[in-house]
């Protein structure tokens, strides 16, 4: 998620021109157009953690071999989940993105704000029922947990509990994003008020944790970094891009904390894709999701991408894989409770926003 107060705005295929000028002048869009099947474009709206800064991640290498084979040029834009849902919405009279996907609780969110229509792309029959919506609004393309990220040269062994963030040597050492801005950092309050068994155990720890915190960030992918060069000593992130950053940071280990007492916990942090209502370009889109879900973009997930696939029947055997099915092992995954997410997000994140003084 980047730092700046407009998201990234990226051509998968070919340049674009910047954000102010519109996504228009990329190519021009129009229901008209789409219908005819005259332009070949598809916009994509994105959580951050699938494009390699290299151009050498699993949305650069699927998105590449999609125009390869339709002759459709992707057009991506990236930021936080919440940050692209917020642009989708502000949007709604004048639509320009295809293709939404975030994490959860923001997949749900922009389904109850109306942004999505249904569709079940092609190989969404191999996807776990708690991986996609009922209905059709969205399906999970590459699956995920939630996790946090410690420097191995400065920190050799990682914490193994959320008290041990509270100790002093963390002090401007530790940082999280944003709850209700970032996907990840919102996650931190979901395991949270889970490890401790509820919000207000939860933001009591949380206020604690404040002493040691640098201060808020819109992304999550920016700490990873950090966290590399010894800047930071601990922060948050999730096990597919920690594990796909990690083959270029030496120093970024994974791990995941757990109350004093208890096990180790994360939960499944999937990007969640859904088909804009009313989209420029929704057979385009369409036929970009039947790509995401398909066999071929799948067995990428983990030897590219770092992730886990999402349909059931594929089962990479390749060496990243294999790594992380070791980091995994010994974690309890719970499930959230996401309705009550959804429904409760924002006094869930005005309640930590009292606690931390953000």
């Amino acid at each position: 998620m980047p730092s700046n107060k407009y998201p990234r705005l990226t051509a998968a295929v070919t340049g674009c021109l910047a954000l102010t000028t519109g996504l228009t002048a990329c190519g021009g869009s129009s229901n008209a157009a789409d219908s005819k099947g005259a332009e070949k474009v598809v916009t994509v709206y994105s959580a951050d953690g699938l494009k390699g800064d290299k151009g050498d991640g699993w949305y650069d290498k699927v998105f590449a071999a999609f125009t390869k084979k339709t002759g459709i040029e992707v057009k991506y834009v990236e930021g936080g989940s919440g940050e692209m849902v917020q642009r989708a919405v502000r949007e709604k009279s004048n639509t320009q993105a295809d293709v939404l996907i975030t994490l959860p609780p923001f997949i749900q969110q922009a389904d109850g704000k109306g942004l999505l229509q249904a569709y079940k792309p092609q190989g969404s029959d191999q996807v776990k029922g708690g991986d996609k919506a009922t209905d059709g609004k969205w399906t999970s393309v590459v699956n995920n947990y939630f996790g946090f990220v410690h420097n191995k040269k400065e920190l050799p062994e990682a914490p193994k509990t959320w008290e041990e963030l509270l100790d002093g040597r963390f002090k401007g050492k530790l940082q999280y994003s944003t709850p209700g801005v970032a996907g990840d950092g919102t996650a931190v309050l979901i395991k949270a008020m889970h490890d401790f068994g509820g919000k207000e155990p939860a933001m009591e720890y949380l206020k604690k944790l404040q002493a040691n915190n640098v201060g808020p960030s819109s992304s999550t992918s920016k700490l990873a970094p950090k966290t590399d060069k010894g800047e930071l000593l601990v922060a948050n992130g999730d096990v597919q891009m920690n594990f796909a950053q990690s083959k270029s940071m030496p120093n970024l280990g994974i791990w995941f904390p757990a109350k004093d007492g208890g096990k180790p916990t994360s939960f499944a942090l999937p990007y969640a894709a859904g088909l804009v209502d009313k989209a420029p370009h929704t057979e385009n889109g369409k036929k970009l999701l039947d790509y995401l879900l398909s066999e071929d973009a799948q067995k990428l997930v983990s030897e590219v991408g770092g992730g886990f696939p999402a349909r059931s029947d594929v089962k990479p055997t390749d060496a990243n894989a294999v790594e992380l099915t070791k980091l995994m092992t010994g974690v309890e995954i719970f499930e959230p409770d996401w309705a009550d997410i959804d429904k409760n997000l924002t006094a869930y994140v005005d309640a930590w926003k009292s606690a931390t003084g953000s």
